[in-house]
């Protein structure tokens, strides 16, 4: 028995299996220290600092000391009625998550530009189980804020310096005119 469980692991370690949250190999930040700005303590902000900690990010106390800031601007959820029976009560409710959010560094430049991840899930509701729904309600949550924290964890791997929309202008014009100055060459063969 206990080769056959030694096999099992072995066979699921040698095809790449790994834990959700797990995977440290190849995954690489292009900065070496983060500062977390928000608004408060929630627990999408402990999530992330959990999972920063877990990819080894060095996390900053100020901005300064940091090569990125890392700006949770807002975060909250809503629940909104999506379905009701003939008799006007609630079959559906829709669950929404939602978190802002931006990365610049000392610069100012932006890394991630401001953007919002919006997440939304459907709850089937049943008054004759209000507390399972209700238990069913935090784990959805949960769930989502586990995702809002994985979504921004792959930008912040693929953040990079943006370049000024007026500097990007500026060169562009500065290669047409060098494009114009250069003469064109004469096609053809002389006998």
């Amino acid at each position: 028995m206990r080769v056959i469980i030694f096999l099992l692991v072995l066979s699921l370690s040698a095809c790449g299996f790994h834990l959700r949250g797990h995977n440290l190999q190849g995954n690489s930040f292009p900065f070496g220290s983060l500062y977390l700005k928000s608004a408060g303590a929630t627990p999408f902000i402990a999530d992330l600092r959990n999972s920063l900690e877990l990819y080894k990010i060095k996390l900053s106390p100020t901005a300064v000391e940091a090569d990125l800031t890392l700006d949770i601007v807002s975060e909250g959820t809503d629940k909104q009625i999506l379905a009701l029976s003939g008799a006007g009560q609630v079959l559906e409710y829709q669950l929404r998550y939602r978190v802002s959010l931006r990365a610049y560094d000392k610069q100012m430049q932006d890394w991630v530009p401001a953007d919002e991840i919006q997440l939304q899930r459907t709850l089937a509701y049943d008054a004759s189980q209000i507390l399972a729904k209700e238990q069913e309600e935090a784990l959805i949550f949960r769930d989502m804020r586990s995702d809002a924290v994985q979504q921004v964890l792959r930008r912040l791997s693929r953040a990079k310096p943006r370049p000024d929309p007026a500097a990007q202008l500026e060169a562009a014009e500065k290669a047409e005119s060098t494009v114009k100055s250069v003469p064109a060459s004469k096609s053809g063969t002389t006998k």
